[in-house]
């Protein structure tokens, strides 16, 4: 939706970190599961791996675990943000247009961030 982004990860430390600091700059974001039984339609014939799944409704999901493939079992989490980019009114502190949602996030998760392992 326009007012939150899917978070998924492969570390709950890690994701409740980034939640924290969404809820502490109010960039609201709502925890999807990574759900691994969608990891077949990232699957090619042509190549070592599709960059999106055949299920339109699972492409969030389907996008994260297309970039687990490449963290090596390092604890990850990703922002969804595509439907937060932009409002179409005045919106709290978000404007019309473009809001740059995730920046105050990531700047408040850099700023408090405590490691939470170093391999998944």
């Amino acid at each position: 939706g326009s007012k939150m982004a899917a978070v998924l990860g492969n570390d709950q430390a890690l994701v409740d970190q980034v939640t924290a600091a969404a809820d502490r700059v109010d960039e609201r974001v709502w925890q999807l599961p990574l759900e691994r039984r969608y990891r077949g339609q990232l699957n090619s014939e042509i190549a070592d791996l599709k960059n999106m799944g055949d299920d339109a409704n699972a492409g969030t999901i389907t996008a994260a675990l297309f970039l687990e493939d490449f963290v090596n079992g390092l604890p990850w989490a990703h922002l969804d943000i595509a439907g937060t980019m932009s409002v179409g009114a005045d919106d709290g502190w978000r404007s019309w247009g473009a809001t740059g949602f995730g920046a105050r996030l990531l700047l408040n998760l850099a700023l408090a961030f405590s490691p939470t392992r170093s391999r998944a």
